[in-house]
């Protein structure tokens, strides 16, 4: 990846944290730790890597994407309005009576969206069978799915595993959002989920340990897993919970919890864009 692509791709994760922030500050709800946390990856996703069209947005052919993690749709939304699939005062009315944004992904009314989620656990399920129809389908999409390390702890996601590998889903690409913290505190605490990446492996998945918020590990990751042929990736992504903001780092408190007007002053600043 060259230098330019990477200023302007860590310019637009900027511009995306301070979407995030702004949009759960008007709402006064929502979840900043887990959508902080992910900019890069979805940024690298969307601005990089997938083959999709804003203006044609449920072209046969398009790379899918699935936010196993529901509750981080500020990070897809603020994505999806910068690539241009609706407009950015949408952002805005996240949360708000009859809007289009609500605070979980909807298919049905949002551009872009290519699996409804909220209910932990069932979005590598979805991603699979779009994966496995593309198969049957002879088709070159692939599908890509975000799934929380807290989330691991649902049964359902290790069913799914189990049967990727099973079918040989190597259309199939699950980054693991991999902060250490869930909505009640540290994974270790909560409900063990290490070893991550002997437990992938262990049910068949090639597997890729990368820092979640440097591009080129992202796209070094992405190349090895388009390569890998019989086998579906998992790309197990170290990432700060709240990145960017100092004061939500490494909290488990903002999970859920929107900021409020000076905290939002502050996470702003902290997030400027000098262009």
């Amino acid at each position: 990846m060259d230098t330019k692509t990477i200023a302007d791709l860590k310019i637009k994760a900027r511009i995306v944290r301070k979407d995030i922030i702004n949009m759960l500050s008007e709402a006064k709800s929502g979840h900043p730790g887990g959508s902080l946390s992910a900019a890069e990856i979805l940024v690298y996703l969307y601005f990089k890597e997938m083959n999709i069209n804003p203006k044609d947005p449920m072209k046969e052919d398009r790379d899918r994407f699935v936010l196993s993690k529901g509750h981080g749709a500020p990070v897809l939304y603020s994505v999806l309005a910068e690539r241009g699939y609706f407009p950015k005062n949408e952002l805005m009315k996240l949360r708000k009576t009859v809007a289009m944004l609500q605070g979980h992904p909807d298919m049905k009314d949002t551009p872009g969206i290519d699996m409804s989620t909220g209910s932990l656990g069932q979005g590598l399920s979805a991603a699979n069978g779009m994966a496995l129809a593309g198969k049957l389908d002879n088709k070159s999409y692939r599908v890509f799915a975000l799934i929380g390390d807290g989330e691991m702890q649902e049964g359902q996601i290790w069913e799914a595993a189990m049967t990727a590998a099973h079918y040989g889903l190597d259309n199939v690409i699950a980054f693991i959002d991999n902060n250490g913290l869930q909505i009640d505190g540290f994974n270790k605490d909560v409900m063990k989920v290490e070893p991550i990446k002997e437990k992938w492996e262990a049910f068949g998945w090639n597997t890729i340990s990368i820092d979640g918020h440097d591009f080129e590990q992202i796209e070094k990751a992405v190349i090895e897993a388009k390569n890998t042929k019989g086998k579906p990736t998992a790309i197990i992504a170290k990432t700060v919970k709240g990145k960017g903001v100092s004061f939500m780092e490494n909290e488990a408190g903002w999970h859920g919890v929107a900021p409020n007007k000076e905290q939002t002053e502050q996470a702003l600043k902290e997030l400027e864009v000098l262009i």
